[in-house]
């Protein structure tokens, strides 16, 4: 039976340590190509026949990345069954020679993208077997390219599923030094967690005050120690009980087991302690002060000023309001804009719309923005000063999670409401039937334009639908045209709608 390659800990047991003592995912582990290769391809007959979604996604993943390594290896793929997973296992083995260049063993791009695109899957998937592939996946990237902010990224992301808190903070840091567009929320991300570690070591000092016995069953086994004061706990005899549990928490804590594990003890102990002993030495409530900020910390990052600026929110009458009767031109992230020397046309209009990571030479692409509209997921351009910023999300708790911890106070004067948090579903009422792809964030604001009806003109500027690929901020363009929209559709609605078209512009009024 072939083998994974990554360690993989018993019920009960901690990793095996490096030389410096921290366990061993905590450091990167250097790893060649083809080793990574071999754990996807058994990776890969793994997943033969899952009915989880997620895995079944992996699967065609995993059996992208090594058709990509056939393919650098000047052989044709195999097809995706059991027998061509075989046979890609037994190129897999037969080294990486095509995926090298260069005397650096950096990887080229036919194998890196793929590479990345299984590691990212398999954090998606979440279950421990997959956070291990994830974190080899980031390790072979990282040993290869040792400035690799998708790599430091994937590290970090996956560290971060796994409750390596110390570890998680330091990759998210090396990713942050390498990049000069934070599109991502690394910032409050690092200080959210960096809020949680100091919170969750305050709770367990107050902890170890209160229970001085604590300390005779801390050094023992954690579960030996929990179960007998959960076994006492509910015998009555809190006395005993406590000190027993709270050495389990030191354990822990002393062990470095996962920040997850630890959390969810403490809330046990918590609540026991409410039950049990609910006002002694009235110190509940600070423990349940440091606890609630401890997760509050891992969830979002702190916010310097609640008020966000003093923004005002736009509802979409309010919105309508201020476009009334202005000229439009929404400007494309297209290699066409970038070398079509109309910066001052279209700076004339009234307004200019501008989307997610756009990027300004102002030759070509003018030099205001009076509208932002981006997706919630990522950070690009949120620092830049606009009149409006409209903010879609598909799903409301993770839209207002993005503004919370993404929106830059003072960088917009008016933000756009929930009521224009997905135009296309939520006031077109088109559903997945309808319309069955995710409409992009061009498409949103122009149905939205378009629905309104109140603008004399309104042009988009350099829209070829990506024929001529992207133009947008450095730190952007490593991130792939997503197929989870369909363009195709997108332009026949532009087009049934269009009163003129050139080269550059499309009028639909």
């Amino acid at each position: 039976m072939a083998r994974t390659r990554w360690p993989k800990s018993r019920d009960g047991e901690t990793p095996a340590a490096s030389s410096d003592g921290s366990p061993e995912y905590d450091r990167i582990r250097p790893t060649e190509v083809e080793e990574c290769l071999r754990a996807c391809a058994v990776h890969s007959g793994k997943m033969v026949g899952s009915l989880d979604r997620r895995r079944a996604e992996l699967a065609e993943k995993l059996r992208q990345v090594l058709a990509a390594h056939a393919m650098a290896q000047g052989a044709a793929p195999a097809a995706p069954s059991g027998g061509g997973a075989k046979e890609l296992l037994k190129r897999a083995a037969k080294g990486v020679a095509g995926t090298a260049v260069g005397g650096g063993g950096t990887l080229s791009g036919d194998v890196l993208d793929p590479l990345l695109a299984v590691g990212n899957k398999a954090l998606e998937c979440g279950y421990d077997d997959e956070l291990r592939l994830a974190l080899l996946v980031a390790d072979t990237v990282l040993t290869q390219r040792r400035n690799s902010r998708a790599g430091w990224r994937l590290r970090a992301r996956t560290l971060e599923a796994m409750g390596r808190q110390a570890a998680t903070v330091e990759a998210y840091e090396r990713y942050l030094a390498l990049t000069d567009e934070d599109g991502f929320g690394v910032a409050p991300r690092i200080a959210g967690l960096r809020e949680s570690a100091r919170r969750q070591h305050e709770l367990l000092r107050l902890l170890e005050r209160d229970s001085p016995r604590a300390v005779t069953y801390g050094h023992g086994p954690v579960t030996d120690a929990w179960a007998e004061g959960l076994a006492l706990s509910d015998a009555g005899n809190w006395e005993d009980a406590e000190p027993r549990l709270v050495g389990a928490l030191l354990a822990m804590e002393r062990e470095d087991s996962p920040v997850q594990e630890l959390q969810e003890a403490l809330g046990h102990y918590l609540g026991l302690r409410i039950a049990r002993d609910p006002g002694r030495g009235g110190s509940i409530g600070e423990l349940l002060e440091h606890y609630a900020e401890m997760r509050r910390g891992r969830m979002r990052g702190p916010i310097a000023d609640p008020l966000l600026g003093g923004v005002e929110w736009l509802s979409l009458g309010e919105f309508r309001n201020q476009i009334a009767g202005k000229s439009i031109c929404l400007i494309a992230n297209s290699g066409r804009v970038g070398s079509s020397g109309m910066g001052r046309e279209i700076d004339d209009y009234d307004l200019v719309v501008r989307f997610n990571s756009y990027k300004i030479d102002a030759p070509h692409t003018g030099r205001r923005t009076d509208i932002h509209a981006t997706i919630h997921k990522h950070g690009f351009n949120w620092d830049q000063p606009v009149t409006t910023r409209l903010v879609y999300g598909g799903i409301s708790n993770d839209w207002k999670w993005s503004l919370r911890n993404r929106l830059v106070p003072g960088a917009q004067k008016y933000l756009g409401d929930e009521s224009l948090r997905w135009p296309l579903r939520n006031i077109g009422k088109v559903g997945a039937e309808e319309w069955a792809s995710i409409p992009t964030t061009g498409f949103n604001t122009l149905w939205l334009l378009d629905f309104l009806d109140v603008s004399p003109t309104l042009d988009l500027i350099g829209f070829d639908f990506y024929e001529t690929g992207a133009y947008r901020l450095q730190a952007a363009m490593k991130m792939a045209i997503t197929s989870v929209h369909e363009y195709t559709s997108e332009k026949a609605w532009v087009m049934e709608r269009a009163q003129s078209v050139t080269d550059m512009r499309i009028s639909l009024r």
